[in-house]
């Protein structure tokens, strides 16, 4: 009997769980844009984002670099949620109109709360317990247009204490769970399992 159980799908979508990030960007007018994505990933000191080329984020980006990314947590859900179906866009792109609407205040849409950056001029979101100040250094289009990867460099990282190991600049991974969006419904991590033999934050039970 054959043991291959796999089929092949056409999914819609593919995240496949990822990380809920807002970004933060400064609009010409000199207010402040928020947005809410899950295609953000990291390597070293950089992070790259997956953006729509119609967003008010890319726009931003190409005439003022900075940007903040604000990563959530489980319990912010909800207010990620409300920003969903929002853009900073105005007027609505035509191939948004039909899902999306115009929102100038979308801290104050989502009840959430701006927290001054340290070395750019868009701000935090203060209610994440991780804050990436960060300058955006290439914009490379792809999908035939339809989306840009935006590297990011890094230039100051945020930590909410209860998050950090005591004494140490390690986010404690046992303590820390970002929001994951998992074919578009959201989760927090599940229970640790193991870690990576390069982690420089075991789990004290491991050491006995």
């Amino acid at each position: 009997m054959s043991t291959d159980t796999h089929r092949v799908i056409n999914p819609s979508i593919l995240y496949f769980g990822t990380p809920v990030v807002l970004l933060t960007t400064e609009n010409e007018d000199g207010t402040f844009n928020l947005e809410p994505i899950s295609s953000a990933w990291a390597l070293g000191q950089n992070v790259v984002l997956g953006l729509g080329s119609e967003s008010q984020t890319v726009r931003n980006l190409a005439e003022r670099p900075d940007v903040v990314i604000s990563v959530a947590s489980p319990e912010l859900w909800e207010r990620v949620e409300r920003l969903a179906p929002l853009t900073g866009a105005d007027p609505v792109p035509e191939s948004k109109r039909a899902v999306y609407r115009f929102e100038p205040d979308k801290f104050a849409a989502a009840g959430l709360t701006p927290q001054p950056s340290d070395l750019v001029r868009p701000p935090r979101v203060a209610e994440t317990p991780l804050q990436l100040e960060s300058r955006a250094v290439a914009l490379t289009p792809g999908g035939r247009g339809s989306f840009l990867a935006v590297e990011c460099a890094v230039l100051r990282v945020h930590a909410h204490e209860r998050i950090v190991v005591p004494g140490t600049h390690h986010v404690d991974p046992g303590v820390w769970s970002p929001l994951i969006y998992n074919f578009r419904h959201y989760h927090g991590l599940a229970p640790e399992v193991g870690h990576g033999f390069r982690s420089e934050t075991p789990r004290l039970e491991t050491l006995a």
